[in-house]
């Protein structure tokens, strides 16, 4: 039976946000520990899509044999720093590991089961907190130069299509009739309706902060130094201006820091930062409905924020390392290829961290070492997709209530 606790949440962007707010409202007291306050980091940038066609392993074949290529390109669509890349050893190790065939299969498995709950999920925390204006109704395209472009990407649609997830496949006219600012040397689409955009996704995390405020959350800003752990368990959040978060639970929501975190406490995870770029374009002359993605170029476009934002590619760098806007500017070079009537004006470039585990699935789980501490992290680049899924879940298992879902295939110790 679900029992009302003090909990501390540590990082607010959207997974911790929205985990947050569904505590909150089953009667627990949530305080929210965020150092440069909700929605400020990858939440901030990310490309504002809910992806559920994206949930495969990036460990797959069709990926991984292109890494070679890529990593020699300046220009490729993954790009790791060399002084980095000692650091990396263990982590692509286990990347590697993940491509056998049958671990490939339930991992791919492990990302079906939650990108079909999505929309049933992230339905019901829209209508609840009267945000159902934040979701677009249109989907996203998929965008082959050629039936060469498109037989590359073929494992992909046939994931989707093992999994029944919804598509169109869609040539010449039909393309241009849904997006006309898309250039003529686009010779087939595929349409995946189910894959929305949100309107603004840090808009969206401050209004679900809100939401949580105004049913008697706390958010404290602070940077975490420590924990206090008692007899078997996490006690407090030390926060290094000294002041002490005591909690019956606390989770650890904090993205790529997270590892950090678990680190510290004895529990080390293989979390990475894919630091991934962006440009928001504010008058880019022209107006799109739907997001498009173009598979080949490594780059999406999806109307957001007021404007229209470009990002794509990885960069493997560690967290500490400075920007490189170049990585950016690449995305826009390629998105001028797809929209040849693109304006460049009025821009700004971010660069944010997407927590990725080398097998891509997030972990979602209770700690295999501390009683009453919980992980929610390595959502890697589907972070907004799944955080009213992640949410609903984990505020079952954290309440005592057992989830819909069996998180076995999330646990932190399956490494």
């Amino acid at each position: 039976m679900s029992t009302s606790s003090t909990i501390a949440i540590v990082g607010a962007g959207v997974i911790g946000t929205t985990l947050a707010y569904d505590l909150q409202r089953r009667g627990h007291s949530v305080q929210l520990i965020e150092r440069d306050g909700p929605g400020t980091g990858a939440s901030f940038g990310n490309m504002a899509s809910i992806a559920v066609t994206e949930f495969m392993p990036a460990s797959r074949p069709a990926i991984w044999k292109q890494m070679p290529k890529w990593l020699l390109d300046p220009e490729g669509p993954v790009r790791v720093r060399p002084s980095y890349m000692p650091r990396l050893i263990p982590w692509f190790l286990r990347f590697l590991a993940a491509s056998r065939p049958s671990k490939l299969r339930e991992l791919e498995a492990a990302g079906a089961v939650l990108c079909h709950r999505v929309h049933e999920d992230l339905d019901a925390l829209l209508k609840e907190t009267g945000l159902t204006h934040m979701l677009s109704a249109e989907g996203c395209l998929s965008l082959y130069a050629d039936e060469a472009e498109f037989k590359a990407d073929r494992d992909h649609i046939e994931i989707l299509e093992r999994f029944g997830f919804r598509h169109e496949i869609l040539g010449g006219n039909a393309i241009r009739d849904l997006e006309p600012a898309l250039t003529t040397k686009i010779g087939k689409a595929v349409l995946f309706p189910d894959n929305r955009s949100v309107a603004d996704p840090y808009r969206l995390v401050i209004a679900l902060a809100e939401r949580f405020q105004a049913l008697g959350g706390t958010i404290i800003r602070g940077d975490v130094g420590g924990f206090d752990v008692g007899e078997g368990g996490v006690k407090a959040v030390r926060l290094k201006d000294g002041r002490a978060i005591n909690a019956d639970k606390t989770v650890l929501a904090a993205g790529v820091f997270t590892a950090r975190m678990a680190g510290d406490l004895g529990e080390p995870i293989p979390l990475e930062t894919e630091r991934g770029y962006h440009t928001q374009i504010m008058d880019p002359g022209i107006s799109m409905r739907h997001s498009i993605i173009w598979p080949a170029k490594a780059f999406m476009v999806t109307p957001t924020a007021g404007g229209i934002r470009v990002g794509g590619t990885v960069e493997m760098a560690g967290i500490d390392a400075a920007p490189d806007y170049r990585r950016a500017k690449i995305t826009v070079k390629r998105a001028l290829e797809a929209l040849p009537d693109l304006k460049v004006r009025q821009t700004s470039e971010w660069m944010g961290h997407r927590p990725a585990f080398p097998d891509t699935v997030p972990v979602m789980s209770a700690s295999a070492r501390h009683r009453d501490l919980y992980y929610a992290t390595g959502h890697g680049h589907l972070g907004l997709t799944y955080a009213a899924t992640n949410a609903r879940l984990m505020g079952d298992l954290i309440s005592g209530v057992t989830p819909p879902v069996d998180l076995t295939p999330y646990r932190v110790d399956r490494f």
